[in-house]
């Protein structure tokens, strides 16, 4: 085992392009999420005696609008704009944030998608475009 990757290795720049590639598709999806808690309020259980309990129309607005934004920060990670890593990392903090309030309503899903967050924090927040090694 060698030292651990660097933000300059060609392993993170992969990285970063399948974090790119996962913000587009978890922006997608909670694009989806979004529209079908806002267009039938009962597609999810309802849970009564959760803390963080709001209207499913109101977490739908949030998903999809989260979503959007996801969806318009992955494309610009795939065009290498530097703004869109910053924004990707603060989508991935509030996605993760809003699916460990969604927990109670879809906790698979909630733990899937957190987990997805986590790795397109760690691949945004690791890799130095500017300290990569030419070939």
């Amino acid at each position: 085992m060698g030292p651990p990757p660097s933000g300059n290795s060609d392993w993170t720049a992969g990285g970063v392009t399948f974090a790119g590639v996962l913000l587009l598709v978890n922006g997608s999806l909670n694009i989806l999420q979004g529209i079908s808690a806002i267009a039938k309020d009962d597609v999810y259980a309802r849970v009564h005696d959760y803390v963080y309990r709001i209207n499913l129309t109101g977490w739908g607005w949030i998903l999809l609008i989260l979503g959007a934004i996801a969806v318009v920060a992955g494309w610009g990670i795939l065009k290498e704009a530097g703004w869109a890593r910053i924004t990707g990392i603060a989508l991935a903090s509030l996605s993760m944030l809003f699916q460990f309030m969604f927990l109670p309503y879809a906790p698979i899903w909630s733990v899937v998608l957190l987990a997805i967050d986590v790795f397109i924090i760690w691949a945004l927040a690791s890799y130095r475009p500017d300290a990569r090694q030419p070939r």
